[in-house]
Order: structure tokens, then C-alpha cells, then sequence
């Protein structure tokens, strides 16, 4: 995969956005302010949308609080002088994240076993279940209903049973993967592989050429996972936050 630009990294973090979207988001000055309505920090955090000013930090912590928000913020490598005003003023980082991506071709080579993986939208009884076992609750469920464009559950059956589920939505020629959950006694089986496979077939044939997923760098089996199907850190963020 050929090394991104910035406007690859720039169109990856928009299809990241419009795939687990906040439930509103407002333009307060120079920041983009979200309303994550319980549904995690990656709807939550604030972004700056142009040139700001030490002052302006108060504006987004004075919209956040409104929201009922702690405030907090995403960085990413085009943020550093942020990323210091805030290390100054005691946000502590939070959360880094890689975002691993590769080619759908590269996934699309051989099909899952015969009735493992299924793509359903909405998503069955059993994939809420499963969700809420690996702690998704409804507030992350709802971000998923919230998708605008084509999106689907990814199903898991192994040994006869469901085994895990994730969720996967196309913006453009982006495909995203988010909440993938394999039960405990179903892990280190292929599982996880699998259903990204099944993304990554799905994705093909909503048009999109590029698969991505996000991933804290402290998911120690996810990152290895990514890096054995020969996904690649096209990028990272993190979070800060005050106290």
C-alpha cells in the first residue's frame, strides 16, 4: 500500500467521522463540537476547524460543559502546537489510537467458511447481547443507527454458535469497522480474521476500495490482529483530557 498523504489521513478521519457519527455536532468559533450523547469519546471530542487562540480553548470548554460534556479533545498529528497549549493547561493524554487500514482486495481473496459469517442490518437479538457482554452499551448501539449511507452488522457463528459480531459502514470510497466483539470461548479460533474478511467483502461490494479500522494502541490482541491480515498504521490520534 503506497504511503498516505495528508489528504488520504484527512478523507480516513472524515470516514471515520461519518461512520460513528456524534449525535449532533456545531461549529462554536474556531471548533467543531460534539454531542456524544453517552456514546464515547470518538463522538464526543472537540476538533479545530481553522486558526484558534489560547481564549478559544475556554469557548469549547464552555460549549462542552454545556452539553453536559467533560471537555475533551482529539489530536492529531496536524494538532501538536494544541497538543502542548493543552499539556500546559493539565489535559492529560487519553486513549491513543492507531488507525490501520489496507486495500479490500487484499481481504477479498478467499470467502469465509460456509454459514460463519453473515452480514444483517438491523442487527439481531443476539448481536445486541453480544455487544453488551464486550460493553457496548445502547448509547454505542444508537451511534450505529445514526449512520447515513450503506452500514451492517457482521455476524460470527463458530462451532455451530455465535462467536462475535462488529458493525461496518461506507463513506466514499472508505469502509470502516467498529465494535468488533468475539466471545471469550470462541478467541483464538480465526474468528476475529474472519469477520473482517466478511467486512472487507461487504465493503467491495458497496463500492468501496479501502477498509480501515481504529484501534487503541493498549488492545495489545487487536493490534496483532490487524497487523497478521496485513492491515497497516496509516495513522493515530489521541485524546486529551483535563484531570
Amino acid at each position: 500500500m503506497q504511503k498516505q498523504t495528508w489528504d488520504d489521513f484527512g478523507d480516513i478521519l472524515t470516514a471515520l467521522d461519518a461512520t460513528w457519527p456524534a449525535a449532533a455536532r456545531q461549529t462554536v468559533g474556531p471548533w467543531i463540537i460534539r454531542n456524544g450523547q453517552g456514546g464515547g469519546k470518538r463522538v464526543s471530542a472537540a476538533t479545530p476547524n481553522s486558526d484558534w487562540t489560547q481564549a478559544d480553548i475556554q469557548t469549547a470548554e464552555a460549549a462542552m460543559r454545556d452539553l453536559g460534556q467533560s471537555p475533551l479533545f482529539m489530536i492529531t498529528d496536524q494538532d501538536q502546537i494544541l497538543d502542548q497549549v493543552l499539556a500546559k493547561a493539565r489535559y492529560d493524554i487519553v486513549d491513543p489510537v492507531n488507525i490501520y487500514s489496507t486495500s479490500v482486495d487484499t481481504l477479498t481473496t478467499k470467502r469465509p467458511p460456509k454459514v460463519s459469517m453473515f452480514s444483517v442490518w438491523p442487527p439481531l437479538a443476539i448481536e445486541i447481547d453480544m455487544w453488551a457482554e464486550g460493553g457496548i452499551s445502547n448509547a454505542r448501539t444508537n451511534v450505529m443507527k445514526r449512520v447515513q449511507g450503506p452500514k451492517t452488522s457482521i455476524l460470527a457463528r463458530w462451532n455451530d454458535h455465535p462467536a462475535g459480531v462488529g458493525f461496518a459502514a461506507v463513506h466514499g470510497k472508505d469502509a470502516f469497522v467498529h465494535a468488533v466483539e468475539i466471545r471469550n470461548h470462541q478467541r483464538q479460533q480465526g474468528v476475529a480474521s474472519w469477520l473482517m474478511k466478511q467486512a472487507a467483502f461487504w465493503a467491495a461490494e458497496q463500492g468501496a476500495s479501502r477498509l480501515n479500522v481504529a484501534c487503541t494502541k493498549a488492545n495489545v490482541a487487536a493490534n496483532a490482529l490487524y497487523r497478521s491480515i496485513h492491515m497497516k498504521v496509516v495513522g493515530e490520534y489521541h485524546y486529551r483530557m483535563k484531570g
